[in-house]
């Protein structure tokens, strides 16, 4: 009696990451593969502005293409009052996802300026949290590309999202399969604009809305002295252009 050939089920990759929680100790967690997106009514930027943060991107930070790096907030605030209302509108979109509302108050923010991004992910740096975006730029024809998760998304003026640090992604033209930085070229009008608050993981409304399961491997977590992000158990980085996960070694 011959019997047919079971269907192969492939297991899926497995990524979790290791994030200093109170103290110094190191936990684990799951990576999310949520990513919670909106997109906002919000002010337009004034002109004037604009220029000034094209000036600065240019000239004080020397922004490549690919690379992501902070702009003053407070001049921001200073020149453009109606800055407060776009905080407003991500402080009630984050109600409507079951979110408190003071979270947004007690978390660090910054205001941040990219030409494009390579694919990367911050778990290294901020596995404790999740980043909460408010784009402020018009569409300019780029995408958010989350490529191990699985979504893709339009940036244009109030798109929010809200993601899991460890999780990988990059700012890439629409319709491109990867991160180039000939893409970026300084004749072309690329610059994204966005306000980033650092949400804490461990919040126990955060950790609900983006299905987070903590202690997922805690006899790892015991050996290690650093946040990192690793792949079925193994250190892993990300490729900067392809988004794909290889041996970190």
């Amino acid at each position: 009696m011959s019997h047919s050939p079971q269907p192969q089920h492939r297991v899926r990759d497995l990524l979790a990451s290791y994030f200093r929680s109170s103290g110094d100790a190191i936990r684990s967690r799951s990576v999310s593969d949520v990513v919670l997106t909106g997109t906002l009514d919000i002010p337009a930027p004034p002109a004037r502005l604009v220029a000034d943060w094209e000036r600065e991107t240019s000239s004080r930070l020397g922004l490549e293409p690919g690379d992501v790096e902070a702009l003053p907030l407070a001049r921001a605030r200073a020149r453009w009052p109606a800055l407060r209302h776009c905080v407003q509108s991500v402080s009630d979109w984050i109600r409507t996802l079951g979110l408190h509302e003071p979270l947004l108050a007690s978390s660090d923010i910054a205001l941040m300026a990219c030409r494009g991004a390579r694919y990367h992910h911050d778990g290294a740096q901020y596995g404790g949290a999740a980043f909460c975006n408010l784009f402020l730029t018009e569409d300019r024809g780029l995408d958010l590309h989350f490529p191990f998760a699985g979504h893709r998304i339009p940036l244009v003026r109030g798109t929010a999202v809200i993601f899991d640090t460890g999780q990988p992604h990059a700012v890439i033209p629409r319709g491109s399969e990867g991160f180039d930085a000939a893409d970026f070229a300084p004749e072309r009008e690329c610059m994204q604009v966005f306000l980033t608050w650092e949400l804490p993981i461990e919040d126990v409304h955060v950790g609900r809305a983006l299905r987070v399961a903590f202690d997922v491997d805690p006899s790892t977590a015991l050996q290690l002295d650093e946040e990192q992000v690793r792949l079925n158990g193994a250190p892993a980085v990300v490729c900067a252009d392809s988004g794909r996960w290889r041996d970190a070694d």
